[in-house]
């Protein structure tokens, strides 16, 4: 019985012990990783589209396979998603694809209007967009 009173203290020491350098080894670990901290607000690049009926399904993809790579191509770009509206509401005024482009500056958007790579896109989008509605914002919480 005394053999187990003295193990019990020597059991609770080493695993103090082992927990300390797990917590030493988590540190260590986050220090050498670099971490990347999201600003409080984005800037969102809303861009909403439909295509003219004359566009096939194969012309849209291409548009939008175009619009995707823009992230590859413009850097700033910190995000890409895109969509079809799916609303039941009918509110959508014709506009069927969206596009939702996140910048972490205004500097950031402002350069990527412009860019050549951007302006190349409009040229593979110009022969099958029928309306476009474009609104920018920054986000609030």
């Amino acid at each position: 019985m005394k053999k187990i009173h003295l193990l019990i203290p020597i059991l609770l020491f080493l695993s103090c012990a082992e927990k300390e350098v797990e917590t030493n080894l988590s540190e260590t670990i986050i220090e050498d990783m670099p971490i990347e901290i999201a600003p409080d607000s984005v800037l969102r690049h809303v861009v909403y589209f439909s295509f003219k009926e004359s566009s096939s399904p194969a012309d849209v993809q291409s548009v939008v396979d175009a619009f995707r790579n823009l992230q590859n191509e413009i850097e700033g770009i910190e995000s890409f998603e895109w969509g079809v509206n799916s609303s039941p509401e009918g509110l959508n005024q014709g506009l069927t694809h969206a596009f939702t482009l996140t910048f972490h500056s205004d500097a950031a958007r402002d350069a990527y209007l412009p860019h050549p790579a951007h302006k190349a896109f409009g040229e593979i989008l110009g022969p099958h967009l029928d309306k476009v509605m474009v609104l920018d914002y920054w986000t609030k919480k």
